[in-house]
């Protein structure tokens, strides 16, 4: 009989018991968050242009994310020779409240859920739902600056006003950049048409924003990207998952051919969180019905769990204080 301590207890494979991120434990009691990582869904969705169904993001995510919970407390990189999310302590809170047709509404309701996550103290993981649910997220920070947006998209999401629509899912990173808590976006990914006109782009540049393309990204190199990031403040990281090829994310509303690779991400996103306070993560716009395979949720759920790895064990190597 084995003495190994992993064969004690229940096995607990990633389709036994409850779907909840990671199999973490849920908390239901939002005024009492005891963790260092809180997830909360945001199925929201009415502010699409195309096709809708990234509300059902949140359920494929979780489900997905599964998968990942079958470990021995942790998540050994042989690479990096690191035992990531090592004793990194998570809950999940379940969904804002969404009522349907009634946008305002809905995003009160994921403001009021990341400022209870903050107020905790512990690093809110959103997933959506539509990129519009970042602006709810962004103005949770008030007060909380400054802060410094590191975004993963095709679109430029800068879009000011078009018939009256402020808060749809091409709004949100203009949104972010009229709040006086953000002090600059870097913008990666970004590409081909339907990814705002000339004027937005340079709107952009004039509210701090550096905007790269895939190709610009793969001619810098991860260094020549981070080059670019400015130091001494902190980080909030939104990933719509467009910002990937659709080649390992089709599940998404508006795919746009000639994405990023999986650790062409990764690599950046591991080296903002050496640089400096990751101090809140969005992830939108996975519509699982577009992806039988399950392949884009299953990508979230990694990027998810290997970037709240990168975060903690940076913030363990830094001095205390720092």
């Amino acid at each position: 009989m084995s003495d190994n301590t992993y064969d004690k207890g229940r096995l607990n494979l990633p389709f036994v018991g409850f779907c909840t991120f990671a199999k973490s434990p849920i908390c239901e009691d939002w005024d009492n968050i005891k963790a260092d990582v809180a997830f909360m869904g945001a199925p929201f969705d009415c502010g699409t242009q195309w096709r809708s169904g990234a509300r059902m993001g949140p359920r494929g995510v979780r489900e997905a994310s599964t998968l990942f919970s079958f470990g021995h407390g942790g998540a050994y990189d042989h690479e990096d020779d690191v035992m990531y999310m090592d004793g990194v302590n998570m809950v999940d809170i379940g969904d804002a409240d969404m009522v349907h047709t009634d946008t305002e509404k809905s995003h009160a309701n994921i403001e009021y859920g990341v400022r209870k996550i903050l107020e905790s103290g512990a690093l809110p993981v959103v997933v959506g739902g539509d990129h519009s649910v970042n602006a709810p997220i962004i103005r949770a920070f008030e007060g909380k600056g400054p802060l410094h947006i590191i975004q993963i998209d095709a679109h430029l999401d800068f879009v000011d006003e078009r018939h009256g629509v402020r808060f749809g899912h091409g709004n949100p990173i203009r949104r972010a950049s009229e709040q006086d808590h953000i002090t600059g976006m870097t913008q990666l990914g970004i590409r081909n048409v339907s990814s705002s006109n000339r004027d937005d782009h340079q709107a952009a540049r004039d509210a701090g924003s550096t905007i790269l393309s895939v190709r610009q990204v793969r001619k810098l190199g991860v260094q020549g990207v981070l080059d670019l990031i400015p130091k001494g403040v902190n980080y909030y990281i939104t990933i719509d998952i467009d910002g990937f090829d659709p080649s390992i994310a089709p599940g998404t509303g508006t795919p746009s051919h000639g994405g990023f690779l999986y650790y062409e991400v990764m690599e950046i996103l591991q080296g903002v969180a050496h640089m400096g306070e990751v101090v809140g993560i969005d992830l939108c716009e996975v519509a699982p019905d577009y992806d039988q395979t399950g392949t884009t949720s299953i990508l979230a759920a990694q990027v998810l769990m290997n970037l709240i790895g990168y975060v903690f064990h940076a913030r363990n190597l830094r001095p205390k204080g720092q």
